[in-house]
């Protein structure tokens, strides 16, 4: 009993640290695409990215500078190497040899080297390339960011729908129910057909059966919308945006007006900058056909001695040093470099059509986006008036059903257009938010 109560008081501990843990978020649409851009982990990676490629354009222009670097060396010769030497310089017999050892036991060096590149053409064009490849990865950030942006629109925006539908559904279920009930009344009396009842009781479970599916696409909805968000799933999220109201705002018949100019489009940007990186690859290989200069200048001591003794006051260490120039002429590479540039050319070439492709994809995309937002604010005006007619069509069913002037099936098929109609209309707001988020991104407004 003892370890039961032990056991149950930590579970309980143990939940109330989970529940300490989770957190409440509450967002407008823009205060959700602002918390994105700072916290979705696409977005993080990109400015890590961007940070990388500061770093690795300063690491390219070090080697510019100038470069320190020093160094320690010991060896201990435990086997002196013994060269042989005629005898007869020590006064052996002319013809043979004696052994010599050369050297000492102990050998120490401590030297430093300061070294400059004077000219070279790779560095220059790779200091170029260094900051292209900075700009490539600010604009997959921008790209990252837009995206980010329209996935969280789309994302928010289908939260609302289910719960829009939700509403919907339980409104309808409600007024469903009460017909139900006073159809069966009816039937008990004897004054229907049992017919009636099994038609609207069919209607009513395929009611219910979407109401439960519309709550668990929500539950999913709510759950990839925290997912780009960068919000932990066990945490709560409520939306304080409503769907029509988002709809109202991105109502915008002026920015079917606009102009496209490709040079504003992200999507194109990228495109110049391999442009640009081809280019660079092409300087690159005729760059390599120029000299490359460099100065270094070299000091250090030695020390030698048979016995380990170097970090003795009275230990001799005999310096050295020098500078020296080196300088390095390209002259024939068996057509090698030749080849590389012509490659570097035919690249570059490539580049230069896969941006024409681009720009002609791009303005295909935008008339494509303009027509898809001209026609969903032609569906929101449609489906709101389908909606209006459908519910005077169901009402007036309603009340022949009730008065024995309309069968079952006509109520039914009544009820079935206006549920078609309501999900037309909700899915006609979201849509009008998401074509003009397609265009703008296009447009690459913010």
């Amino acid at each position: 009993m003892k370890n039961k109560l032990m056991l149950t008081l930590l579970f309980f501990a143990v939940f109330l640290q989970a529940q300490d843990k989770k957190e409440s978020f509450s967002f407008t649409l823009k205060e959700a695409i602002d918390h994105a851009i700072q916290h979705n982990y696409s977005a993080i990676n990109a400015n890590r990215d961007v940070e990388a490629a500061k770093q690795k354009k300063w690491e390219t222009t070090t080697i510019g500078l100038p470069q320190i670097n020093s160094g320690i060396g010991y060896q201990n010769n435990f086997v002196i190497q013994k060269s042989l030497i005629p005898a007869e310089i020590f006064g052996g017999t002319p013809g043979t040899f004696q052994e010599v050892a050369f050297g000492t036991k102990h050998n120490m060096i401590a030297s430093g080297t300061i070294s400059q590149l004077i000219f070279d053409g790779s560095y220059l064009v790779g200091l170029q390339s260094a900051k292209t490849y900075l700009k490539i990865s600010e604009n997959a950030k921008i790209k990252t960011n837009q995206e980010i942006k329209e996935i969280v629109i789309n994302s928010y925006g289908n939260v609302l729908l289910a719960d829009e539908s939700i509403l919907i559904l339980q409104k309808n279920k409600v007024i469903l129910e009460k017909t139900f009930s006073d159809t069966k009344e009816i039937y008990r009396n004897g004054l229907i057909e049992e017919e009636n009842v099994e038609q609207l009781q069919i209607t009513l479970a395929i009611i219910n059966s979407s109401l439960e599916n519309v709550k668990r696409q929500k539950e999913i909805a709510n759950d990839m919308l925290k997912l780009v968000l960068g919000i932990d799933l066990q945490n709560d999220l409520s939306l304080t945006d409503k769907l029509d109201v988002l709809t109202r705002n991105n109502v915008d018949l002026v920015l079917l007006k606009e102009e496209f100019n490709v040079n504003n489009n992200i999507d194109y940007q990228i495109g110049q900058n391999l442009l640009t990186s081809k280019e660079l690859l092409l300087k690159l290989e005729k760059s390599k056909a120029l000299p490359s200069l460099g100065a270094a200048f070299n000091f250090g001591y030695n020390a030698f001695g048979n016995q380990f003794a170097f970090l003795n006051q009275d230990q001799r260490w005999l310096n050295f040093s020098n500078v020296g120039v080196n300088l390095n002429v390209p002259i024939f590479s068996s057509l090698g470099r030749s080849s590389r540039t012509q490659q570097a050319k035919i690249a570059l070439e490539q580049s230069k059509t896969q941006l024409t492709q681009t720009e002609q994809q791009l303005k295909l995309q935008f008339e494509k986006a303009k027509s898809d937002y001209e026609f969903s604010l032609e569906q929101l005006t449609t489906s709101k008036s389908n909606l209006s007619l459908a519910e005077r069509i169901e009402n007036k069913n309603q009340i022949k059903f009730k008065e024995g002037l309309a069968s079952s099936f006509d109520l039914t098929k009544a009820q079935e257009q206006l549920y078609s109609a309501q999900q037309n209309y909700l899915q006609s707001m979201l849509d009008v938010i998401n074509k003009r988020a397609t265009l703008e991104k296009l447009l690459n407004k913010n």
